[in-house]
């Protein structure tokens, strides 16, 4: 039986579980809870992952590109590709928002709204530097994580001979961390039922229905986005076709769906990026911790622009082209200062609504359908980083050869 279940390709594995999850949820409505806790297993297990995946693997990363000015121009491509696709994502959102037919009659309840702070530019700077990286790791703070992690790998760089016992440490620990993700991988299908199951239970069809419009906006936005600029830019600079490129991202995409996270489907992700789209671990380690963190089209994109537009057909508010110009603005930047968690594109939209003096009372009607929402932007960051780890190692020579050793990998890269 094992060996049945092994035979099937991985992606049709968790496509089954994820279609058969959305069944269950919708035959045994709210009693598909009870598969809850499967979901919860697995998204703890990968949680488990983050931390020490990205610590190690970031460090590895950079210690094997030893090249300084090798490694600013990959950040410096790597980031303009983020922010460029950013902005072509709330582009697209303000077109799709704009010619939709909201209708004139929408019947919702509004929910409660939580007061949320949003943190001054210089607290985010400052914010950046970890008092105690040791709290920064145990408390999963990502973004201090990542900066500790690049200084740690600078250093070690910088310090040469006398560092390599600390550099192959942490090529061990990168090298441990892959096989603990690749055994935690195989419960991919059992979360992925579990959390469908419960996310359809949960909510039901029929309670999404006065939504549905503002529901399918943001998935058609996502769509074109995936399809059209992701396609067709590793269709055109990533050396691979459409089919090829989206047949090897489908897990990634069914776990960054049913999860809703960024970071917990780095695991996943990794494992595509390396084994699927041949790019270097080297250049992966470096890329998809950063794009979880800073990449986010679909939450901070397309979601605020079309939230926006819809939470002003709410309330009567005219919008006019110099608005328009300052979400787009706004949810560029806002993208790629959007954490890679559950719900946070929600606090960002607050500031999209303030920038343009928009209620912000309005989040409530559209709060009951956040998760929904969120599993397509998560699904739409997580395709986005994959696209950009291809792009940028094909035009940076960073693609696994299919007969390369590890040894020549890290010559390559260096």
């Amino acid at each position: 039986m094992l060996k049945l279940w092994f035979a099937i390709p991985f992606w049709q594995r968790v496509l089954g579980a994820l279609l058969l999850g959305v069944t269950v949820g919708v035959i045994l409505g709210e009693q598909a809870t009870v598969f809850k806790p499967l979901g919860t297993l697995f998204i703890n297990a990968i949680r488990m992952l983050v931390v020490p995946l990205i610590f190690f693997a970031l460090i590895t990363s950079i210690t094997s590109l030893a090249d300084t000015n090798k490694m600013q121009r990959l950040a410096f491509k790597t980031i303009g590709l983020f922010l460029l696709t950013a902005f072509i994502a709330s582009l697209i959102g303000l077109t799709v928002g704009s010619l939709m037919d909201w209708g004139d009659s929408l019947q919702l309840t509004a929910s409660e709204v939580r007061e949320r702070n949003i943190p001054p530019v210089s607290e985010v700077l400052t914010g950046l530097i970890p008092t105690n990286p040791v709290a920064a790791l145990a408390q999963a703070n990502v973004l201090q994580i990542i900066v500790f992690a690049a200084l740690f790998g600078i250093a070690i760089n910088k310090v040469g001979e006398k560092a390599e016992p600390m550099k192959k440490l942490m090529q061990s620990g990168a090298e441990i961390m892959y096989q603990i993700t690749r055994m935690v991988l195989q419960l991919t299908p059992i979360g992925v039922f579990g959390l469908m199951a419960w996310v359809v239970g949960s909510f039901g069809l029929a309670t999404l229905l006065p939504l549905a419009k503002f529901i399918g906006a943001i998935y058609l936005a996502c769509l074109i986005h995936i399809l059209v600029v992701y396609g067709g830019l590793v269709k055109v600079f990533g050396g691979m076709g459409y089919k090829q490129f989206f047949k090897a991202v489908l897990p990634a995409q069914l776990v960054a769906y049913s999860s809703a996270s960024s970071y917990g489907t780095l695991p996943v992700s990794f494992k595509v990026a390396t084994e699927d789209l041949k790019v270097s671990k080297n250049y992966a380690s470096f890329v998809l911790p950063l794009g979880a963190t800073i990449n986010m089209d679909g939450c901070g994109g397309i979601f605020p622009a079309i939230a926006a537009i819809f939470i002003a057909h709410i309330y009567g508010v005219p919008l006019d082209t110099l608005d328009y110009l300052l979400i787009a603005g706004t949810a560029t930047l806002a993208s790629v200062g959007t954490a890679g968690v559950p719900g946070t594109a929600m606090v960002m939209l607050t500031v999209t609504l303030s920038v343009v003096g928009l209620p912000l009372e309005g989040i409530a009607f559209i709060a009951a359908v956040d998760r929904i929402v969120d599993m397509m932007r998560t699904a739409t960051n997580v395709t986005g980083d994959l696209m950009v780890a291809r792009v940028i190692g094909k035009q940076e020579d960073l693609l696994e050869q299919p007969a390369a050793t590890d040894q020549n990998l890290a010559k390559h890269t260096s």
